[in-house]
């Protein structure tokens, strides 16, 4: 279980935390040195890349908590989390050989492999996919534009704009101006510590940032939504992704590991557990209280301003909308020329273990849903 450990600032665990990312991002320049897993059956010790402060990744907050990996990694192995603060971060670890397994939103994700030449990463699973988990527009909570989210949005022209670029928010951001024709005053780059303290001091109009810093903003009444995928149509998504080394040489930790990461997301679909989730996710972040956490995975938000009714589905393996998000962020990635490639290559997506896993368990995707709830476990 993860002890608690005395509570730094919001902003002081942001802080540590870029910078050891960036400490990676350094260290993952050249080729990543060839692992040694062991062989099939032996004890392993593997280093996974987890998101706290995204929602839609918190099955691996789940996992770190329940430990239900040693219900099925052979017995002696060891499993360190460490968390990343965005994708990207994750990515360089991966592609460094520091991790071995990553939790991320899509466009990292899609990213991640398509840097074979550094570090071989593949996607094998599914986190859950939704429309208003990464894809959420914020606005500055003094500001007032129009009422209608789409007008709303093209009231975003001119306007000073920001999100973590690299992020699966910064696709949702080019593809809605692209849709909408708005050309910010700037769309500049900025981490969620940076968005939250400009929102508070007024260097900024909007941004777009994903769950649970969204819910944290509109709680602490610095921002207010005014859209989300649910406005244009458009789908965020989580992926699980490991290092294509590991895959080839112990395919019988990747069945096992996928047989725990089905445990933790079949405990975050059940309405019963929302409360438990919320309050193991408040232990590994700091600054967030439970309710805060609770809302932005299984609250129901305003429809008129881009609530969704599920604010996640837990698809699992590489269903057809899955691969339907891919395939299109993929095509839009390359045309934003922030990858090389306009299709991903074949064996970037391993499907094979997911489904497998769903078959000895009898079980089809989607394996599970989180339908928005009105009333919290909390109360109040």
């Amino acid at each position: 279980m993860v002890k608690k450990s005395p509570k730094k600032t919001f902003r002081g665990v942001l802080a540590s935390v870029l910078t050891a990312g960036l400490a990676v991002a350094v260290l993952g320049a050249g080729p990543a040195q060839a692992q040694r897993y062991g062989a099939e059956g032996d004890p392993i010790r593997l280093t996974v890349g987890y998101q706290p402060y995204y929602a839609q990744a918190w099955s691996g907050v789940v996992m770190r908590e329940k430990e239900f990996w040693r219900n099925y990694l052979p017995e002696g192995s060891r499993v360190d989390f460490q968390i990343g603060l965005q994708g990207s971060l994750i990515v360089n670890a991966m592609l460094a050989g520091r991790q071995h397994i990553g939790y991320m939103g899509d466009m990292p994700a899609i990213v991640s492999t398509t840097h074979q030449r550094v570090g071989d990463i593949r996607l094998v699973a599914n986190l859950g996919l939704a429309h208003d988990q990464c894809n959420i527009f914020l606005v500055r909570n003094d500001l007032t534009p129009p009422e209608d989210p789409i007008e709303a949005l093209k009231w975003l022209n001119g306007k000073q704009t920001a999100s973590p670029h690299g992020s699966c928010t910064d696709r949702f951001a080019r593809a809605v101006f692209e849709q909408l024709d708005v050309t910010p005053r700037s769309y500049m780059n900025q981490n969620i510590e940076v968005i939250s303290s400009n929102f508070a001091a007024g260097r900024l109009d909007a941004a777009v940032i994903w769950e649970p810093v969204a819910s944290k903003l509109v709680e602490d009444g610095i921002g207010r939504r005014i859209a989300s995928g649910v406005t244009v149509n458009e789908r965020d998504g989580g992926f699980l992704a490991m290092r294509a080394d590991l895959i080839e040489a112990r395919p019988d930790v990747v069945k096992a590991w996928l047989h725990a990461e089905l445990d933790a997301q079949l405990f975050m679909a059940d309405p019963a557990n929302s409360r438990e989730v919320a309050e193991i996710a408040e232990r590994q972040t700091a600054g967030f209280q439970p309710t805060t956490l609770w809302q932005s995975l299984y609250g129901a938000n305003d429809p008129a301003f881009g609530g969704a009714p599920v604010r996640n589905e837990f698809h699992f393996t590489f269903t057809p909308e899955a691969m339907d998000l891919i395939e299109r962020a993929t095509t839009f990635l390359h045309e934003q020329r922030a990858i090389a490639v306009s299709e991903l290559r074949e064996d970037a997506i391993m499907r094979n273990f997911a489904d497998e896993v769903l078959a000895e368990r009898g079980l089809t995707a989607p394996v599970g849903k989180i339908e928005a709830q009105t009333e919290s476990p909390f109360g109040g």
